[in-house]
């Protein structure tokens, strides 16, 4: 069975000193681990007061910021992505501008970078707007800007988790959280058989129940999930060219079958994400619905855009009705690789 989100491999597990290794990372930042990367993100706009600002951010994001952004009174002040990359564009970053921008929101989607420093080249030494960068779905790409935050569950088969990455001279004091029912549900859904149990019976509920469960304030990360992170994470490491070249190797397939594929330049492949052909947009739910009949489950992250006109962001709600994520970890094989091509042979 193959699934989008981390799974637990018995017998892979390595300790490492995380604070240490992490440091090397991201020298002379200080790093808050969180409950979930959205407080990361609450902790960065109380931080650098923006409240009552704009933000410029793309359109094609998760929908966990509108509630943010409602609660803080910042207008966020949506861009178009390029199909390609999934990114927004530096002219009309640029363009849109005003004097309440406070911020700009990049985001590193599916795992390729957005070039940071051509855009402060843009910006021509600005030192009123903030770039935050969100790598939910980037880590392993290291942020160039002073402030960034991160998902780790996205990557890691850690029950839930984010890390904030800012100036040292924050001040940051979070209470403290415990292992509780959604992580328990967390954790059997990294393992196979029970993954596949909720795919295929709790779909529908499991979704509203982890979501009632999310803290509305944010806090810091619980020690089963820090412990999870801190083995999985040199494993990361010495596996990720691996995952790259396997992830390659998934998207020529891909290509051969007429989807249309990211950039794999310094893409970190958190998401092995593609779009499905033209003719085949309407057919995008069908198609994931019975990849499951192979065993093979696919996400579509993210099929509902936080914005609703259709005509000012087109390339947003294209990707939106287009966007498969397919099945990748970082112990997949060129077999499993084949075996999940064979499975989309079929079903197109």
């Amino acid at each position: 069975m193959f699934f989008v989100h981390p799974q637990i491999k018995l017998g892979r597990l390595r300790k490492a000193d995380i604070i240490k290794k992490l440091s090397s990372y991201f020298p002379d930042k200080q790093l808050v681990f969180t409950d979930m990367g959205r407080s990361a993100f609450k902790i960065i706009v109380e931080k650098l007061n923006l409240q009552n600002s704009e933000i410029l951010m793309p359109a094609y994001i998760c929908d966990i910021f509108k509630p943010i952004l409602e609660r803080y009174n910042i207008k966020p002040v949506f861009l178009d992505i390029d199909l390609k990359t999934f990114h927004i564009k530096h002219e009309d970053i640029i363009s849109k501008i005003t004097s309440r921008t406070k911020a700009i929101l990049v985001c590193h989607t599916y795992g390729l970078p957005f070039d940071v420093d051509a855009l402060r080249s843009d910006l021509r030494g600005r030192t009123d707007l903030t770039i935050i960068e969100d790598c939910a779905h980037a880590f392993g790409v290291k942020p160039k800007s002073d402030i960034a935050f991160f998902s780790l569950y996205k990557q890691f088969p850690a029950l839930r988790g984010g890390l904030l990455v800012c100036p040292k001279d924050w001040q940051i004091s979070l209470p403290k959280t415990s292992f509780n029912f959604r992580d328990f549900i967390s954790l059997l859904n990294c393992f196979a058989l029970f993954a596949f149990i909720f795919k295929k019976f709790g779909k529908d509920i499991a979704p509203k129940m982890l979501r009632k469960e999310k803290l509305p304030e944010p806090a810091g990360l619980n020690k089963l999930s820090l412990k999870l992170f801190s083995y999985f994470f040199e494993d990361f490491e010495k596996s990720l060219p691996h995952r790259i070249n396997i992830a390659k190797l998934f998207q020529l397939e891909l290509k051969k079958l007429g989807f249309e594929v990211q950039d794999s330049k310094n893409n970190v492949f958190c998401y092995l994400s593609a779009l499905v052909p033209n003719n085949l947009t309407d057919k995008r739910d069908e198609i994931v619905e019975k990849l499951r009949k192979y065993h093979v489950f696919c996400t579509r992250i993210w099929h509902t855009p936080i914005i609703l006109n259709h005509e000012e962001f087109p390339n947003t709600f294209e990707a939106a009705r287009r966007i498969i994520n397919f099945p990748l970890q970082n112990y997949y094989t060129e077999r499993d690789i084949k075996k999940i091509i064979k499975a989309v042979k079929k079903v197109l």
